[in-house]
Formats: structure tokens, sequence, C-alpha cells
């Protein structure tokens, strides 16, 4: 596959994941509370540089691609994702301001499981959304390991790993991931239109 076809790919994981993520919080209740950004101002959150190749084409195809970079390389390692937009000083409130292009990692924090020592299903998600919904969280712990359903974190990811295992290994900050990923594409697209450019034109 090439970049764009990995980045189609990525984009139909995201889609499948997206259906059973829906599911999940319709039959749990948890969701994150309104206007909470605290898990995206964190500027050691990791990320992989597949996830984000849906966000790097969406942006070079709306001619965004090196103003984002631009901003990248502005941000230094204590800064959070540049597509999260806060709305107050600690940045622990906000918003995403690109939630359909968002990361892997931001569609399963909260809305899917890893499987425990013991073999039962563990609900991965912050304290906060514990702490405001103890009585459904209880809840949805319980029925995670009996029949509601919900997305496995390592299942999506091995996903990933299947359409490019490299870009998706690879573990860095989120920005990083995002530069790295915006690189590749500005690249890639540079030599695509090059060779889908008529002759004649560079005459």
């Amino acid at each position: 596959m090439n970049l764009e076809e990995k980045s189609k790919e990525v984009r139909r994981v995201f889609q499948e994941l997206d259906r059973e993520i829906k599911a999940f919080l319709g039959a749990s209740q948890l969701t994150c509370l309104p206007g909470c950004g605290f898990c995206c101002s964190n500027p050691k959150v990791s990320a992989s540089v597949l996830e984000f190749l849906p966000l790097a084409f969406d942006l070079y195809e709306k001619g965004k691609a090196e103003k984002a970079l631009e901003l990248l390389e502005s941000k230094s390692d204590s800064d959070w994702c540049i597509i999260y937009k806060a709305t107050s000083a600690d940045g622990e409130k906000g918003f995403c301001s690109d939630y359909q292009n968002r990361g892997l990692i931001c569609r399963l924090f909260s809305s899917s499981y890893r499987t425990n020592k013991a073999g039962r299903k563990e609900i991965i998600t912050c304290k906060k959304i514990k702490s405001a919904n103890p009585e459904l969280f209880e809840t949805a712990a319980e029925q995670v390991n009996i029949d509601m359903p919900i997305p496995s974190s390592s299942g999506t990811y091995a996903q990933l790993y299947n359409i490019d295992f490299q870009l998706t290994n690879d573990q860095m900050p989120i920005n990083q991931a995002i530069r790295k990923a915006l690189e590749l594409v500005l690249n890639y697209c540079y030599y695509r239109d090059m060779e889908q450019q008529d002759p004649s034109e560079s005459l």
C-alpha cells in the first residue's frame, strides 16, 4: 500500500471503531465530562504517526498542511496537542478542534478495555469519569465482562499494526507524531503530483 491507501485503511478502522464506541457509550452512559480537556492538556500523551495520517492528508487537501507544520515547529515539548483548544488558563477545559481526525489514542481512552492478569476486561478511563459517575462506572465495569459491548484497545492497535507496523510501533509525544505524519504526507504528495503532472507543462 502507498501512503494514501494506508491513510484510507486507518480511516476505515476508525469508522468501525466509532460504531463500537457509540454502542459502548449508549450502553454504559459513561461519557467525558462536558468541556473537560484534562487528558488532552497532557503534553506527554503518546501517539503513532500512522494514526495521524488521515489528519495530515485532510490538512493537505485543505491547503493547511504547511501552516500546521510551521505551528508545530514553534511548539516545545511542554505544549499540548495543536488541535486541542484550551478554554481555561490551566488547559484542563477545552475541546478538540478537529474531532473527526483525532488520533487513535484520543478515540480509545475512556471507551475501550484492556485485559488484566486475571483475564478480566478493565475499562481504560480517567479518575474524573470514575469519580463523577461511580455507580455507572461500577455497573459498566461488571457488564463489560458479561455482555456489554466495548472496543478492545489491543485489538484496535493490532489492526493498525497490520497496516504499517513501523508507523504504529514507534510511539512519541502527540505533536511529534502529527509533525512526522505531515512531513510524510507533504513529501508523498509532492512526488505524487510531480508524477501526475502533464509532461507538456514542464516544457
